[in-house]
């Protein structure tokens, strides 16, 4: 086959090649089947692009107007399904150019002045992640307040609070719902700033020097919303690093990856909590499955599977870090492969975060419109769990401290009266008097309000406490800042 007999439309650099690309390299190279998820934001960003290029005098305005039609055009058949994607043009980038000349002609081909794939991509994967990071910031928002709203209801309901998964001292069970609420609060600030970083300029950069045209760079900032607090355009000052930056890509994921290991602990907790050996709470049966072989079997199959889905997470932004860690200056093919870990990472969290919003807050049921939720709690099982690790003996020794006795002899004193309580199976609060000033003379009657599970938690009433008035300030102080 001779240099001029293989079809150079196809490809958009063919006049440089004596043969055409082999069917295999084809589908190897290409990333139409993944990548044309960004076909909005590429039609978006072609479209500020085409106005810029206008207002500088660069194309006509019966150009622009032209290509705003053919746009619109190919947005209506992408919507509608009918668009065809092709494997011979590679991407979403070339397959959209390519329609949009097959409607509009030579006005199609000048679209693409002053810009390169490198800057385009960058731009589009930006506009993009921007969109969805908006999304996961309001599925952040609507799990707290999922979280706020069962807390709300348990505030009084005792919980054994564990470290090293032993018994350690009672919490409210709202109180331990709130430290998630901390947790998710933390993902949404690393999302607010990771979203400034993500939200700035590539394209003008072209392959990867700049261009010769006089492109103004802050006027498609500015159309784009690349703005920054104050309305000023963002944009990437160094054309080298700006086609072949994926830092803002790494830094997502790896906010991603923190928020699913907060969704994974909590998830720990809830499969040890449905478990029949806590016997704390269970799932509603439509977010849990049964056994094939086990028929009194119930599986709590959604936290599970975030708790597996974190590792997965986890996993691409190991892969997004090695994909760059080699790469020199500037744009290499290797950062085709940032888009589907990246799109993955997006579709696992946003999935888990909304299910797991409705797991915890509940769902309106059609029938009664009444909002059923998602989890029911057991409150005698939490406070009768609570009692068997002698949850109150740091109480003990905290009034011993009170008495005048110094804390270290006051631990030791305790530590006495926990295994005599052991040897006679009654929790402390269960040992006569006698016993007890046994230990330590100074003790009065009133230890036993001390060494009760409620005296417990009410003593606790400091900023960032357990006891009940500082929970329920916490949840006021969530909910306005939630709005």
């Amino acid at each position: 086959m001779s240099q001029n007999q293989f079809d150079k439309k196809s490809q958009a650099w063919s006049a440089l090649f004596s043969e055409p690309m082999s069917d295999l390299v084809k589908r190897y190279t290409s990333s139409v089947f993944f990548d044309k998820r960004l076909w909005q934001a590429d039609i978006t960003g072609s479209l500020a692009h085409a106005d810029m290029l206008s207002a500088q005098g660069i194309i006509t305005a019966q150009d622009l107007a032209d290509i705003t039609r053919g746009m619109a055009q190919i947005s209506a058949e992408i919507e509608s399904g009918v668009f065809e994607w092709k494997l011979d043009l590679e991407d979403v980038h070339l397959n959209i150019e390519a329609r949009l000349t097959q409607l509009i002609g030579d006005a199609g081909k000048r679209l693409h002045t002053g810009r390169s794939r490198n800057d385009q991509v960058a731009t589009d994967v930006r506009l993009w992640l921007r969109d969805e990071i908006d999304l996961i910031s309001a599925l952040l928002t609507d799990l707290q307040q999922a979280l706020l709203e069962v807390a709300d209801q348990y505030v009084e309901v005792i919980l054994p609070g564990f470290t090293h998964l032993q018994v350690a001292q009672p919490v409210s069970f709202g109180h331990h719902l709130l430290a998630y609420v901390e947790m998710f609060s933390r993902d949404a600030e690393r999302m607010a700033d990771v979203r400034r970083r993500v939200n700035r300029l590539p394209l003008g950069a072209a392959a990867l020097a700049g261009t010769s045209y006089p492109l103004d760079r802050e006027r498609v900032a500015r159309a784009l919303g690349m703005v920054d607090a104050q309305g000023q355009p963002q944009v990437c000052q160094n054309s080298l690093d700006a086609v072949s930056d994926r830092d803002f890509a790494i830094e997502f994921t790896a906010a991603a990856s923190l928020c699913m290991v907060h969704i994974s602990r909590l998830s720990e907790e809830l499969i040890l909590w449905m478990s029949q050996n806590f016997g704390f709470i269970k799932i509603a049966d439509r977010f849990t499955t049964g056994s094939s072989i086990m028929p009194q079997k119930k599986n709590p199959d959604v936290p599970e599977l975030a708790r597996g889905k974190t590792g997965r997470v986890v996993g691409h932004l190991m892969g997004l870090i090695t994909l760059m860690k080699g790469q020199p200056l500037a744009y290499n093919k290797d950062n085709q492969e940032d888009k589907e870990p990246l799109f993955d990472t997006v579709d696992t969290l946003t999935d888990t975060l909304r299910i797991f919003a409705e797991m915890i807050g509940g769902q309106p049921n059609p029938a009664t419109g009444q909002k059923e939720g998602g989890i029911t709690v057991n409150s005698p099982a939490m406070e009768q769990a609570a009692l068997r690790g002698y949850a109150t003996a740091t109480d003990l020794a905290d009034y011993l401290v009170k008495k005048g006795l110094p804390f270290r002899d006051a631990h030791e004193t305790v530590a006495h009266a926990v295994k005599a309580a052991i040897s006679h199976q009654v929790d402390l609060s269960e040992l006569p008097l006698a016993v007890l000033q046994g230990f330590n003379a100074s003790i009065e009657k009133d230890v036993y309000q001390v060494l009760s599970l409620r005296g417990s938690l009410n003593a606790r009433d400091i900023l960032g406490g357990t006891a009940p008035n500082q929970v329920r300030l916490q949840i006021a102080k969530h909910r306005a800042r939630l709005g």
